[in-house]
């Protein structure tokens, strides 16, 4: 074990999945075989980073994928994690062993291969073999619960069409919708370039206008229907469109910071059995994110309205997956057969993911 072994398991492991792509993790290399991941949150300036758990889950994918990709040096790896209060800013010292003959593990090759696909997939059914790796994948802390039929998908789709006029009209939202998009682009190191969002040209080009002000957005959503085009591109037709939504349910409450890092281990590891299996994969957060608000009672938004929607969007969530109100929800997403996107978000270079000891 050498420096170089560590900088291309690094290397590989940055391309874990973050919320908006905001790569919530800095590196600390403290020798050869000692790695700290300082992690941190967008709590306080993401909406949807609600109490840090989006970011935690995130932690999750990252120790993940350090995991997987030190499998290909006959390494393994084992973290531990060290935070106080409300986790803001949690510290995983991660080691690595020389183990003899332990296997590459067979994600390994998944790992930059992964990729968010936003736009409309086939309807083609999962297999059986498709479909019994992915309920696997998720390990025996989580159940997979999937919705296949041509009548689920179009009541996810209606969910998903309420979901997106709350994130649409939330003025606490508008912050990070004009952040994250790095307009025409094709490839972004740190947001989501404009060819990955999912709509066409026109569309592109109107909400990068609008987009400039909150005023503009609320004149357009008004009086204009200025939601309609977005949602009908980034949410309805997508939602009709792939094989199948998948989501994912704690067995227990998540109660402690590893609870959200396993389920992100858990995300990471459905999402690159998804791309081991021939399958696209999107992350469909917001319904569960609005519910995670509905159903601690916590007001989002000085818009009063939207909270009220949000329950309502909760309940009808809960009625769809066959849920109490009592019931955790972890992740949520779609799956399905795509061409392999030609734009994607990529990830900063290691040398700016990495500080000094």
């Amino acid at each position: 074990m050498n420096r170089n072994t560590l900088i291309q398991i690094l290397e590989l492991a940055r391309w874990a999945p973050s919320g908006d792509n905001t790569q919530p993790w800095r590196f600390e290399i403290l020798d050869d075989l000692h790695i700290r991941v300082h992690g941190s949150d967008t709590r306080d300036e993401i909406l949807y980073d609600f109490d840090g758990h989006p970011s935690h889950i995130a932690h999750g994918a990252l120790l993940e994928t350090i995991r997987i990709a030190a499998t290909g040096f006959g390494l393994e790896s084992n973290w531990q994690a060290h935070s106080v209060g409300d986790h803001r800013a949690p510290v995983y010292d991660v080691a690595l062993v020389a183990t003899a003959g332990l296997s590459r593990d067979p994600l390994y090759d998944c790992i930059e291969k992964r990729a968010v696909q936003r736009r409309p997939m086939k309807t083609t059914p999962l297999t059986q073999t498709q479909r019994s790796a992915l309920v696997a994948a998720a390990g025996n802390q989580f159940t997979v619960q999937l919705f296949e039929t041509g009548a689920q998908r179009r009541q996810v789709a209606g969910l998903l069409w309420k979901s997106a006029k709350i994130r649409l009209t939330c003025p606490e939202a508008y912050p990070v919708h004009k952040k994250i998009i790095e307009w025409r682009a094709r490839f972004s190191k740190d947001r989501i370039p404009e060819e990955a969002v999912g709509v066409d040209p026109a569309t592109a080009r109107l909400m990068e206008w609008v987009l400039q002000s909150w005023e503009r957005v609320h004149f357009f959503n008004r009086f204009l229907m200025g939601t309609i085009a977005p949602r009908v591109q980034l949410d309805l037709l997508p939602g009709l469109l792939c094989a199948a939504h998948l989501l994912v349910r704690p067995k227990q409450r998540p109660q402690t910071l590893e609870d959200w890092v396993h389920m992100g281990i858990s995300w990471q590891r459905i999402w690159l059995t998804a791309t081991a299996q021939g399958l696209h994969f999107q992350p469909e957060m917001t319904p569960v994110i609005f519910r995670w608000y509905a159903r601690s009672g916590r007001r989002f938004s000085a818009d009063e309205g939207l909270f009220e929607q949000s329950l309502q969007l909760s309940s009808e969530f809960e009625r769809i997956a066959g849920a109490t109100t009592g019931e955790d929800f972890g992740f949520f997403a779609r799956v399905g057969i795509a061409p392999v996107p030609r734009s994607r978000s990529i990830r900063l270079d290691l040398a700016d993911l990495t500080k000094a000891p």
